[in-house]
């Protein structure tokens, strides 16, 4: 007989734990389903944010980057470093301790708010009944009146270039690297690639990204992706765009990875590589073909714009359904979905997800870029703010980057704000608050930010869509 529950979660990363806690808090009996395990079979929360993604790759990147301002900038400041030296595997033991705390924190407060934890691979069957196989191979079923469905993604895999998860890995295993390669190869140069080259550069690898992409970073701003690869360069990290992998090979010297570019067949050695060409939804085996969900050709379950699927009372959210495969994107879709089940009416606004990439400068964005307002004929006024010419940024030694603010040239509501230089991910919340209240540049610029701060750089580039900015020069007006 089938445990009877009110909503049943299947995965416990951002978007499924959340959905499970917020659920329970409502009043609604829940479960959550999720087979990650460790080496000795106990359950690991969290999902891959926690263990494989987000958090261990903003442990080493922070780590990294602690390492090469003591290597090439703390001199600038008066502070002498000697003997400097890296330990590699503390470094590791520092990123593992803060995954296992943070897991072990999911653990605690889904048992705190009442949430039924059940450890196996769950198959949504039909009638809204999920079959569970555990790790020995027992199968129980859960019934519930809403089923949310929140499994995850995968790294996608190339023909080209086979995983031995040693010389040849993913995303995964480029957080467990045991020593600093001499040379590494990143195939892929988007927020993935680029954050895990960066992490291996600073630490002194020589590290080369092959992109097929003829353009960098297309998805951000135009003016943000050439400040960014100028930077990037001058950081060490060399980045061929154009170059499409077609096949890698184990050697004694390494992996050489052979590409096509515009020059014709290329060859390139190096002793480790990473493949970072993207995720995808981790769907294959949900959800059996009698069960009344409707999943496209790339994986990806179908839902309309409350998370609810072809099969009324079961919802989709996070990695697995359309949109940016963003965890805070994921967490806001769990909690939107318990609450309508609860009779709640809330909705994301999928105008106003910020994107960040966790380099140094860090980039981060929010809404429209100008290409795409050009292209949808939209008449705008833009407004840039140098780094450079902030006091907090001179005064940390941090004046790469520019914030820019776009808005309406009618209605001078914001329509985008973009970002390059330190502190970004912290930054672009002032604009996500902004946009969501359907603040105007000129609300922005009328607001009082503290001063010296880098978010400063936030209210002159809200000024400057005007002319009005105080710390740049504009041309004078008649």
């Amino acid at each position: 007989m089938s445990k009877q529950f009110d909503v049943a979660v299947v995965g416990a990363g951002p978007a499924g734990y959340h959905a499970a806690i917020r659920a329970a808090q409502l009043g609604l009996k829940t479960v959550c389903i999720d087979r990650w395990v460790d080496a000795s079979g106990q359950a690991v929360l969290g999902g891959t944010c926690l263990n494989v993604g987000c958090i261990p790759s903003k442990a080493l990147l922070d780590t990294s980057h602690k390492f090469s301002q003591a290597q090439s900038e703390f001199e600038d400041l008066g502070i002498m470093t000697q003997g400097l030296a890296l330990d590699v595997a503390q470094m590791q033991r520092h990123k593992d301790l803060i995954v296992q705390n943070l897991t072990k924190g999911v653990a605690g407060l889904l048992k705190s708010n009442g949430v039924e934890v059940v450890t196996g691979t769950a198959t949504l069957q039909a009638g809204k009944i999920l079959k569970v196989t555990d790790a020995a191979g027992e199968v129980s079923t859960i019934a519930a009146a809403h089923i949310i469905l929140a499994p995850g993604s995968n790294p996608v895999d190339i023909p080209a270039c086979v995983r031995d998860d040693e010389m040849i890995v993913d995303s995964t295993g480029a957080l467990a690297f045991d020593a600093v390669p001499k040379t590494l190869g990143v195939i892929g140069a988007g927020v993935i690639g680029l954050e895990l080259g960066s992490v291996w550069s600073r630490l002194g690898a020589k590290v080369v990204l092959l992109e097929a992409m003829p353009s960098f970073l297309p998805t951000a701003d135009e003016q943000i992706s050439k400040e960014a690869l100028k930077l990037y360069k001058k950081q060490g990290l060399e980045i061929r765009l154009g170059a499409k992998v077609t096949g890698s090979k184990i050697k004694k010297s390494g992996v050489e990875v052979i590409y096509e570019d515009g020059d014709g067949t290329q060859k390139l050695t190096v002793d480790r590589l990473i493949v970072a060409v993207g995720r995808r939804a981790e769907t294959k085996g949900l959800i059996a073909l009698d069960a009344g969900v409707v999943v496209d050709d790339r994986g990806l379950i179908e839902v309309n714009e409350v998370c609810e699927t072809t099969c009324a009372g079961v919802y989709a959210v996070g990695d697995a359904v359309r949109g940016a495969m963003l965890a805070h994107k994921g967490m806001e879709e769990g909690v939107m979905v318990a609450e309508r089940i609860a009779g709640g009416k809330p909705q994301v606004n999928y105008e106003t997800v910020p994107w960040v990439i966790y380099t140094h400068p860090e980039i981060a964005w929010v809404g429209a870029t100008e290409a795409e307002l050009s292209a949808a004929e939209t008449a705008v006024k833009v407004g840039v703010f140098p780094l450079a010419a902030s006091g907090r940024a001179m005064a940390s030694n941090e004046t790469a980057g520019l914030i820019k603010v776009i808005a309406d040239a009618a209605t001078d509501r914001v329509l985008g704000v973009h970002m390059i230089g330190a502190h970004c991910s912290e930054m672009i919340a002032e604009a996500v608050i902004a946009m969501e209240f359907g603040a105007s540049a000129e609300d922005l610029g009328l607001t009082m930010f503290a001063h010296p701060t880098l978010s400063e750089g936030l209210h002159e580039a809200a000024l400057a869509v005007s002319g009005h900015a105080i710390h740049i020069a504009h041309r004078k007006r008649r």
